[in-house]
């Protein structure tokens, strides 16, 4: 099989060794020799040789999540000899687009759709993580990552110049990951995907619910900064480990899902996942910690997604006027948030992980407002001096092991047990903590999920239970609007921000927000990109002109000198839409069709009417001339 674009094999999902690899004659791809369904029969004809792609022969390659049972199936349609070249390219087409079997419907097409459209050129699969390109490409986040650590600034598909804040801070396109996981999980039923898109991307709103954050007559500035928080909507305790399963919702019956958002950390707080307002761990230091949030931290703090390195808290001086010190004053030590963290990675607890619009590792930040992320587990724990120099900080090793998929993958499936990453900061580690026991949250290789083998540490806080009255109101306030069939979740996804329906020739900013191209251009007509000056008859250096995006605060003045349409996600836009109407046609054909057979049976229900009494005088004619 081909490589992908680090090498490894398509196939195998390993990265061969020189002596079994073989680059094709044409293209130069380099591919898999043992992983070759027909490969070269000697050496003389490996000079020569040409890969499938271009010498026209079939070897299937298995498509994204797929397994070697999709390799078998289509080995076997190419081994049936009943069945012509004609018939074996439709069985493959299907097999592949996933039409083969009837109980994903008509829904399949729209993976096809994407599949076509939507791969990166690197790796040639669908996109993952997608991240979009100010030249209107798209782009898997670890291929361009990869490209533009090498110094690339150049677009592979059009050669322009990618600026570099966004070659250094890229953001996921939410819009992609969502439309790509929506087909994926289509495959299965379309009740799945619906299920799967309120999961990722319900947002929940508090500005007009009885009990929302407030301020007190006492606070001498009014705004969120000195609100207090409303009533918990979940009937967790303070101190609950793990997920808020649907049980504990009495409201919205669905618990607290992966992806789900507010618009700040009071609201987070009001539905269980981080419920303290400012501290970055939640936890006690003789009963664990419950959950953490990521925000602007510290200078040593990682995040790669799946897996993050995570600061303690403490070591600075916040006394006085310095309480927005960000400069280490003192060591930080193993007691309060970070010794509760350290006794979760000793039991093995599952945390739940927030992140903020401020983390500074943008690509894995919500756009605004603060987002669950699902669970992750405390593998390690050590101390070292800080970045800063000086002074000592408590560091902690998080791996994701949620059954539910990450926000920014457009994977249908959760996490799968995965080895531990490289940290080359351990080998100047001192208090080194390595968990030695079974963990208390692990995966269940029978169920095949993530789940509880020891029992919980129980609660030492009450729990906050709504009256039925209370409940019936809040149930009506988070009535959202669901979508009635795929393709218009699927479109909804795709919509303007600006006009709210889906998008008519669409660009994406630098921000990765996702605009009509004449809506965002429309909202700032008029405006130049420089501003001319005078003063006092004097003529002074023009100033630029700052153009915010319409969603954030970004200045997107230097993207809308040129502004490129997405025509990726134009191409998948006009499928979708082609297949919702020829849907809707053949709907009113088949009524159409329907009418005009109901009119025909009457018409000959009338004639037979009319025809029955000729026949019954006829026989009693007939009856009467026999008689005689």
């Amino acid at each position: 099989m081909a490589s992908d674009g680090e090498g490894a094999c398509m196939q195998c999902k390993k990265i061969p060794p020189t002596e079994e690899s073989l680059t094709c004659l044409t293209c130069g791809t380099p591919w898999h020799v043992p992983c070759l369904s027909s490969p070269p029969e000697s050496l003389a004809s490996t000079l020569q040789w040409e890969c499938p792609d271009c010498s026209g022969d079939f070897d299937p390659v298995p498509q994204p999540g797929e397994g070697s049972d999709l390799v078998a199936a289509i080995r076997a349609i190419e081994s049936d000899v009943t069945l012509t070249d004609e018939d074996k390219a439709k069985k493959r087409q299907q097999l592949l687009s996933g039409k083969a079997s009837s109980s994903m419907g008509l829904d399949a097409d729209i993976l096809a759709a994407l599949g076509e459209n939507l791969k990166c050129s690197f790796c040639l699969q669908l996109l993952e993580r997608p991240v979009t390109t100010p030249c209107g490409h798209n782009f898997c986040l670890k291929c361009f990552v990869k490209w533009t650590e090498q110094g690339k600034r150049e677009c592979i598909k059009c050669r322009f110049v990618v600026p570099n804040d966004v070659a250094a801070n890229p953001r996921i396109n939410a819009s992609l990951v969502s439309a790509i996981r929506l087909a994926k999980v289509s495959r299965t039923s379309a009740a799945a995907a619906a299920a799967s898109t309120s999961n990722v991307y319900h947002y929940v709103s508090n500005e007009n619910r009885p009990d929302e954050a407030f301020t007190t007559e006492r606070a001498i500035i009014g705004g969120i900064a000195n609100a207090a928080s409303g009533k918990i909507y979940v009937t967790v305790p303070g101190d609950h480990f793990g997920p808020i399963p649907a049980e504990n919702d009495p409201v919205r019956n669905q618990g607290v899902l992966v992806g789900e958002s507010w618009k700040s950390r009071l609201a987070c707080k009001q539905w269980g996942a981080h419920v303290v307002h400012v501290a970055g761990i939640a936890g006690q230091s003789k009963h664990g910690a419950q959950s953490v949030a990521i925000s602007v931290g510290y200078d040593d703090d990682e995040d790669h997604g799946e897996w993050f390195l995570y600061t303690g808290s403490g070591g600075r001086d916040l006394s006085g006027n310095r309480r927005t010190n960000k400069q280490q004053s003192f060591d930080q030590k193993f007691t309060n948030g970070n010794e509760a963290l350290r006794l979760s990675c000793r039991m093995g607890y599952p945390v739940r992980v927030v992140r903020t619009y401020k983390e500074k590792i943008a690509a894995y930040a919500p756009e605004e407002g603060v987002r669950y992320d699902g669970i992750y587990r405390v593998e390690k724990c050590w101390r070292k001096v800080s970045v800063q120099g000086k002074f000592k900080v408590c560091r902690y090793l998080f791996v994701r092991c949620d059954n539910d998929p990450a926000p920014w993958t457009s994977d249908e499936h959760g996490d799968r047990p995965r080895p531990l990453p490289h940290v080359p900061e351990l080998a100047q580690a001192i208090d080194l903590f390595e968990r030695i026991e079974t963990p208390s949250w692990d995966f269940d290789e029978a169920e095949g999920c993530w789940k509880w083998m020891k029992p919980p540490p129980a609660s030492k806080k009450p729990v906050n239970v709504l009256d039925p009255e209370e409940r019936k109101l809040m149930k009506e306030a988070m009535d959202a609007a669901r979508s009635s069939t795929l393709r218009e979740q699927l479109l909804k996804g795709f919509s303007c921000q600006i006009c709210l329906q889906v998008m008519n020739f669409p660009v994406t900013t630098p921000c990765a927000h996702n605009f009509c191209k004449g809506c965002l251009e429309g909202k700032f007509v008029g405006q130049t990109r420089m501003m001319e000056r005078s003063r006092g008859g004097r003529t002074l250096r023009a100033m630029k002109n700052i153009m915010k995006c319409p969603c954030c605060p970004r200045d997107i003045s230097d993207f809308l000198q040129n502004v490129q349409v997405n025509r990726e996600v134009m191409d998948v836009i006009e499928k979708v839409k082609k297949q919702e109407e020829g849907e809707a046609s053949s709907v009113d054909e088949k009524e159409g069709k329907a009418e005009t057979e109901s009119e025909e049976n009457s018409e000959i229900t009338d004639a037979e009417d009319v025809e029955q009494p000729r026949k019954r005088a006829k026989l009693d004619t007939e009856a009467v001339v026999s008689a005689a």
